[in-house]
């Protein structure tokens, strides 16, 4: 079993990611209480994908994330460096062009997608930066981005409570739950590391996004960031 630490090592998070595929999308609904299917229902709504558009799901897992995306007619690449989350997508949906790659650089030309999307992934790519100009580089001019991720409660009181669940009550429930509970231990700290709202918007813009805005979903344990490409 293993956990990777806050330095992010790639080979470290798609090892973690391996040993945790085949209960992955079980164990988050279970610690998310649930809220995770609203939220992939949010992001559907914001990427708004549409018949013939071309659409990258980045850290895409085992593509629970994508099926939104192909119901609605769209050609959905999923994409992520942990080789078990992708074998174990494809044994679930084996029609789906699943592809092994890093946020960092990632295989495809310039100006390939309507719509990038990544959904609780950027925060376990080491370069976040670098991540947002690789996003900007595949999507064609005028196209979109759909960020979902962790963020931080914006009621004082609220984000006490959630940080007090993400670091006691995470930890034994993933135990319960979990092939690899210490693997959630990280994504605990990692949350709580992670960039405020207004603090990845300005990423992002200073990644060449523009119209870039963000709203938040239960109380703001999930942020929803979008932004546009140049035509």
């Amino acid at each position: 079993m293993t956990r990777a630490n806050l330095d992010k090592k790639p080979h470290e998070v798609a090892s973690m990611f391996d040993d945790v595929a085949a209960n992955y999308d079980l164990t988050n609904d279970v610690l998310s209480l649930g809220q995770d299917r609203r939220w992939r229902k949010e992001v559907a709504k914001a990427v708004d994908a549409r018949p013939g558009q071309k659409v990258l799901d980045l850290a895409a897992g085992t593509a629970t994330s994508s099926q939104p995306f192909a119901r609605a007619g769209a050609y959905v690449v999923p994409c992520d460096f942990s080789l078990g989350m992708l074998r174990v997508g494809k044994q679930r949906h084996p029609w789906m062009p699943f592809t092994a790659g890093d946020g960092t650089k990632l295989p495809f030309r310039d100006d390939v997608f309507d719509a990038v999307t990544i959904s609780f992934g950027l925060r376990n790519i080491q370069d976040t930066e670098q991540a947002l100009r690789e996003l900007y580089r595949v999507t064609k001019p005028g196209g979109r981005v759909v960020i979902s991720e962790f963020s931080h409660p914006t009621w004082g009181p609220f984000r006490t409570v959630y940080e007090e669940y993400l670091m006691r009550a995470l930890p034994p429930v993933a135990r319960a739950v979990s092939s690899n509970p210490d693997a959630y231990v990280y994504l605990a700290e990692s949350i709580r590391s992670w960039p405020d709202q207004p603090s990845l918007a300005a990423l992002l813009r200073k990644a060449g996004w523009s119209k870039v805005a963000w709203r938040d979903l239960t109380g703001g344990i999930v942020a929803l960031h979008r932004g546009y490409k140049h035509p």
